[in-house]
């Protein structure tokens, strides 16, 4: 969208150029075509020549664009206001000295003159606005300045992003999501993104019947959490066009909104680390709430199927942890009695290793 209005822009400007200046300019030539004389048509000409000549820098002037967006988003209101009436009052400053020296004959000092004091007392007017906030928010009673303000400011900014949830596509399909809200762990407002929804909608209507299964349980996960649960929900109708990937426009949106990403998927999570954004994983709270498991403790678990290596055996805990059962494998489909030997926490779990009870008696 900023890039066909930036394209606009270009043909107007070209346009207007083309429309005051072309037919006078064309004037000049003796063998002029008279159709070139023609404001219209000098109007169609210099937006054909400003748009071809500045077509490769459309891009460059989009990023640049969206860079000042970037710094202005991050700027606390208060700067903006105060350096915004600095230099409102630089540059009255600046437009009543030029109409001084506009009474004076003089060629420099009626044109140079005044274009270095409109710059030159627009930047002062906003330096001092933005960095004299402090001493002029003072002169009103009631008002914190200095690092009472900026510790108030960190306060009301971590406050708000404590408040905003983002679910991510693969957090929604999980479920789990549903079952936290519904006792009362996750506080705030869940944020669903538009193009969260789309990518379920392709999902649920994918040929693929396993990933049409997960894309509808998505939607009904959705529902059950509008519909059913005691929590606030907004669906954010917004959408970056210029990113394709819907973890990145994830990862953008969490950076506008100043808000969390809820998610479960393992490299979503790293991208928010490296890019500063706020990152709820599911599979991290999940892993933190199972029961600790020390070695050396006894439990019973059933040995379903054989492990990797020669003789070893696979149960699971009730949490879905796998137990690696030294020894195990002539046990399958039985309930026994083991000792904890090890415990190995990892990034995408937790996995026990044990031996048999009746082995550590034998020993």
């Amino acid at each position: 969208m900023l890039r066909k209005i930036i394209q606009l822009v270009i043909l107007f400007t070209g346009g207007t150029i083309g429309y005051i200046f072309i037919p006078d300019f064309a004037r000049l030539f003796i063998t002029t075509p008279e159709w070139l004389v023609n404001g219209y048509a000098g109007a169609i000409l210099g937006a054909l020549i400003l748009y071809l000549s500045l077509y490769l820098f459309v891009d460059t002037i989009v990023n640049f664009i969206r860079l000042i967006e970037d710094r202005l988003i991050k700027f606390p209101v208060t700067d903006l206001i105060f350096g915004t009436v600095g230099l409102v009052i630089g540059l009255m400053l600046a437009f009543l000295i030029t109409v001084a020296l506009n009474s004076v004959e003089i060629p420099i000092l009626s044109t140079v003159l005044p274009l270095i004091l409109t710059l030159l007392l627009g930047y002062l007017g906003f330096q001092v606005g933005f960095q004299k906030r402090d001493e002029v928010m003072a002169l009103f009673p009631g008002t914190k300045t200095g690092k009472d303000s900026k510790k108030n400011e960190e306060a009301e900014k971590e406050n708000e992003r404590g408040k905003l949830k983002i679910l991510d596509t693969s957090v929604i399909i999980d479920g789990r999501i549903a079952d936290i809200c519904q006792t009362g762990f996750l506080e705030g407002t869940l944020i669903i993104p538009e193009f969260v929804l789309e990518e379920l909608q392709h999902i649920a209507d994918s040929s693929d019947v396993l990933k049409r299964n997960r894309g509808r349980r998505g939607l009904d996960i959705l529902n059950k959490i509008q519909k059913e649960l005691a929590v606030e929900v907004e669906i954010y109708e917004g959408d970056f066009e210029e990113i394709q990937e819907v973890d990145s426009k994830l990862v953008k949106l969490a950076k506008v909104m100043n808000g969390y990403v809820v998610t479960n998927d393992f490299n979503l999570n790293k991208v928010c680390d490296l890019q500063g954004v706020a990152v709820l994983n599911i599979n991290d709270l999940a892993n933190a709430v199972k029961p600790v498991v020390l070695p050396g403790e006894e439990m019973n678990v059933q040995v379903i199927k054989d492990g990797k290596e020669q003789k070893q055996g696979i149960a699971y805990l009730d949490d879905g942890t796998m137990i690696v059962v030294e020894e195990g494998r002539n046990y399958i489909g039985k309930t026994i009695e083991v000792v904890v030997t090890s415990v190995l926490q990892t990034s995408a779990g937790r996995m026990i290793f044990a031996k048999p009870k009746l082995m550590e008696k034998a020993l």
